[in-house]
């Protein structure tokens, strides 16, 4: 791995701790992997053109490469890796599976309670059938002795994983829109953050004030 910083020893995993000062780059580090025929190489972050070149490499030479970009969602990281000059053709064969993740505030279930200030009106703005505006019930916590005063405790992840199927492949390589892309994987099967968040706050995870927090970006 290649990490900046270093945030847990894993055992059995040769960890690299990055340091730009003296030349010691992500990119730098990859490339000195490469040499060492590792079987999967993670890349804490992709910052420049230059790593992505070597991480595309990589997977093309039958690495297994994990690393982190910053985007909003699953879908744009197509378009950010494109934006950092990476080739269609090589998007196309190199990506196999993209998670993108938010981090929402976990109701406390010390001083959970109705939240009454949502309506049925404010669930059917954000996606919920009609139906299913009349049944659910939000929550929110009060704030007690155990999440000191905050209401939340602890986290809740809100994920989203798009495979790389065929026929994201296929569009990739025709240059198709990012919208394009998102119903081709709709189709497939993706279920979006907004969804997931959505389900957190169906079983009363996450409060409403901290899904509008997480999903308006």
């Amino acid at each position: 791995t290649a990490e900046d910083p270093i945030e847990y020893n894993l055992d059995g995993v040769a960890q690299v701790q990055v340091k730009e000062n003296i030349g010691l780059t992500f990119a730098t580090t990859l490339r000195s992997f490469l040499r060492q025929d590792p079987e999967v190489i993670l890349v804490g972050e992709i910052r420049d053109k230059e790593t992505v070149d070597i991480a595309v490499k990589a997977a093309l030479t039958g690495h297994l490469v994990f690393s982190t970009l910053h985007t909003n969602d699953s879908v744009s990281t197509i378009t950010r890796l494109l934006n950092m000059g990476v080739e269609p053709y090589l998007i196309s064969s190199s990506l196999t599976l993209i998670l993108a993740q938010r981090l929402a505030r976990r109701i406390c279930h010390s001083c959970k309670l109705v939240d009454t200030t949502v309506n049925e009106d404010v669930l059917r703005s954000i996606g919920f059938s009609i139906e299913e505006s009349t049944r659910i019930k939000t929550y929110k916590g009060e704030g007690c002795d155990e999440c000191n005063g905050r209401g939340t405790k602890g986290r809740r992840g809100i994920y989203e994983v798009l495979r790389i199927t065929d026929r994201i492949k296929e569009a990739i390589l025709e240059s198709v829109s990012v919208f394009e892309i998102e119903k081709i994987a709709g189709d497939d099967g993706l279920v979006t953050m907004k969804e997931c968040a959505k389900g957190h706050l169906q079983e009363g995870e996450i409060s409403f004030d901290e899904f509008h927090r997480v999903m308006i970006v």
